[in-house]
Order: C-alpha cells, then sequence, then structure tokens
C-alpha cells in the first residue's frame, strides 16, 4: 500500500516541484517546450528500439527458441516509453536511462532469473531420439 502511495502521489509532486523549479529558472514555456520535446524524442528513440527487438523476437522465433528476454526487453521499452511520455523530468531521466541497451539487460538479468528452456519441438527430438521401443519382429520376404 505504502508503494502505491509513493508511486501515485508522491512521485507527481516530486516532478512538479522540478517542473516549478526548472520553470522558474528558464521560463514557463521554454518548460513546456522541453517537456514536450523529450516526449517527442522519446518517442522517436523507444520507437526505433523497440522495431529492433521485434526483429530479434522474429529471428529468435525462426530459430525455433523462445524469445523471453527479447520479450521483457519489449516489456521494458513499454515502461520506458510511457516514463518518457509523462510531464516532468525525472521520469524523463528514467525513460531516457533505460533506453541504454545495456543498462536495460542488466536490469532484466538481475531482477529475472533466467532459466534456459528447449522449445517443444527440440523436446520432442530429443524423447524420440531416447526412446526405445522393445519388442519381437520377423521379416517376412
Amino acid at each position: 500500500m505504502w508503494l502505491f502511495l509513493l508511486l501515485f502521489v508522491m512521485a507527481p509532486l516530486i516532478e512538479l516541484y522540478f517542473l516549478i523549479q526548472v520553470g522558474s529558472v528558464i521560463g514557463a514555456l521554454p518548460t513546456i517546450l522541453l517537456s514536450i520535446l523529450t516526449a517527442v524524442i522519446g518517442g522517436y528513440l523507444v520507437r526505433v528500439q523497440g522495431l529492433t527487438v521485434l526483429m530479434r523476437v522474429h529471428s529468435t522465433m525462426d530459430r525455433g527458441e523462445t524469445p523471453a528476454l527479447e520479450l521483457l526487453d519489449g516489456a521494458a521499452l513499454l515502461l520506458c516509453g510511457f516514463a518518457l511520455m509523462l510531464p516532468g523530468f525525472i521520469t524523463d531521466a528514467v525513460g531516457f536511462a533505460l533506453l541504454v541497451p545495456a543498462l536495460r539487460h542488466a536490469l532484466i538479468r538481475r531482477y529475472v532469473p533466467v532459466v534456459p528452456v528447449e522449445s517443444e519441438a527440440i523436446l520432442r527430438q530429443g524423447e524420440a531420439r531416447r526412446r526405445t521401443i522393445e519388442g519381437d519382429w520377423r521379416r517376412d520376404d
């Protein structure tokens, strides 16, 4: 419950505080334009990286593997895009930080235990090779 209170009450208040501070230094209109500019640039970068992740998903699936890490990468990009679309400088900083692929992959590997899983087709092939059927046979010529 405290996490939701922090997320939905305190985070917007902190964002508002920083927007007011920046607005008092550079002015209201430049602050608004800066917020819009970060959203546009961030949206473009998320789109480009999202298409790259989509191509990696397709190539992973073509190899018969499960694209688990690629899908998590896409989900992180979705959160990144959401953070960049919100007005505020802290969410923009978080969003731009998550646009760095190395940081994003490190966070995914840190918080999601990755266990290699073989695809169903490979498992079935392995079972077919290991399965031994015993029986009698005869050849009728």
